[in-house]
């Protein structure tokens, strides 16, 4: 089944997105290699693709998973949410109708 992560961004958490980020992509491309990825970015805090040093107010990711479970236990894995970039991270499952 599908299930959308939601990682919401802490305060100022550029640096550490930055930093932690060849790790965090790095556990998307495998998603992607193993065919389980339907979509994954940033969401900007302001309305352009680059926001600058106003960052990003969070990421979406919706993948394929076997359970809610283990959605959620690869959510609470992300280097995101270790790092402390993310503040909290929310975990649904998720019916794709279109396209």
């Amino acid at each position: 089944m599908l299930y959308m992560i939601l990682g919401r961004d802490a305060e100022n958490s550029l640096k550490k997105r930055r930093d932690a980020r060849d790790g965090h992509l790095a556990r998307i491309r495998s998603l992607l290699d193993e065919g389980r990825l339907v979509l994954a970015g940033p969401m900007p805090a302001i309305d352009a693709v680059d926001p600058g040093p106003a960052g990003h107010s969070g990421s979406l990711i919706v993948a394929e998973f076997d359970s809610l479970e283990d959605a959620q236990a690869w959510a609470n894995a992300d280097p995101y949410l270790h790092c402390g970039a993310w503040r909290s991270v929310e975990v649904q499952p998720f019916v794709q109708v279109l396209p």
